[in-house]
C-alpha cells in the first residue's frame, strides 16, 4: 500500500461546520489489510500479521495539506513495532495544461527505534486522460535512508490508472528504488491492482512484487519479504 496509502486519495469528511479547522477541512481514513507491502517489500516480516492503518489529514483549498500516518509493522528488529509518519505538501495544477503536481516532506518515524528514522521529499506530476491517469513520481530522501549512514535513496516510479463507469478503477505502479553508499544495492517493484467503493468501503485487491534475489547485497538474505504476493484490504473513510 504505500504511496497509494500515504497520500492516496483522500475522501473529505461530511460537510459540516465542526470538520473545519484553520480555513482547511479535516478528513481521515481507516484500513484493515492483510499486509503492508511498500516498494515490493512486506513490512509484517513476510506477512506474518495483518495490519491496521490510519490517516488523519487537514487540507485547504489551496492545495496545502498536512497530516499523519499511522501502521503497525513487523521486522527482525524487535523493536520496529509501529510506524508514524507525519508529513506536510503543497498540490494544484499547472495552470490550463491539465497537468497537476503534488510537492511533500513525508517523515518515517519509528517510535522506539528512532535510530531508523528517515525523510523524503516526494515530487509528483500526473496528467489525467478522460478516465486514465498517469502519474510519475521522483522521491529521493533527505537524510540517511532508514537510519543508515552515508546511504541515500532515490524512488523513481509510474502510476497508471483507469477509472471504469461502474465504478472499478484498476492501478498499478512500476518503479526502481535507487540505494546509493557502502554495500548499497537498489531493486525494481511493481503491483497492479483492482479497487471499488461498496456500501461507504473501499475494497481494494492488489498484487505485489518486486526484482530482489538471492544474490542481492542488502536483502539477499531474507528475499522472502520481496517474494510475489496479493494484498487485500478495506478502507472507511471519515
Amino acid at each position: 500500500m504505500a504511496g497509494l496509502l500515504l497520500c492516496g486519495s483522500q475522501l473529505n469528511l461530511a460537510n459540516a461546520a465542526d470538520n473545519q479547522l484553520l480555513g482547511g477541512e479535516i478528513t481521515g481514513k481507516l484500513t484493515f489489510a492483510s499486509d503492508y507491502v511498500f516498494r515490493g517489500e512486506s513490512e509484517t516480516v513476510d506477512g506474518e500479521v495483518p495490519v491496521v492503518q490510519g490517516t488523519l489529514n487537514w487540507g485547504n483549498a489551496q492545495g496545502w495539506y498536512a497530516g499523519v500516518f499511522a501502521s503497525n509493522i513487523k521486522f527482525q528488529d524487535p523493536n520496529l513495532e509501529i510506524v508514524t509518519a507525519p508529513y506536510i505538501g503543497k498540490a494544484g495544477n499547472f495552470g490550463d495544461s491539465g497537468f497537476s503536481y503534488d510537492v511533500m516532506v513525508f517523515s518515517y518515524l519509528y517510535p522506539g527505534a528512532s535510530y531508523s528514522n528517515y525523510t523524503e521529499l516526494w515530487l509528483r506530476v500526473a496528467k489525467q486522460f478522460d478516465q486514465a491517469k498517469v502519474q510519475l513520481e521522483v522521491t529521493p530522501t533527505l537524510d540517511d535512508w532508514f537510519g543508515v549512514k552515508d546511504w541515500s535513496g532515490v524512488n523513481y516510479a509510474i502510476h497508471p490508472s483507469y477509472q471504469f463507469s461502474n465504478g472499478f478503477n484498476v492501478s498499478g505502479s512500476y518503479g526502481y528504488q535507487d540505494l546509493s553508499g557502502p554495500g548499497a544495492e537498489g531493486w525494481g517493484h511493481w503491483n497492479i491492482g483492482v479497487s471499488k467503493r461498496w456500501a461507504s468501503l473501499d475494497f481494494d485487491l492488489r498484487y505485489h512484487g518486486s526484482t530482489v534475489a538471492g544474490e542481492h547485497l542488502v536483502y539477499g538474505g531474507q528475499t522472502e519479504i520481496f517474494d510475489d504476493r496479493l494484498v487485500i484490504g478495506v478502507s472507511k473513510s471519515f
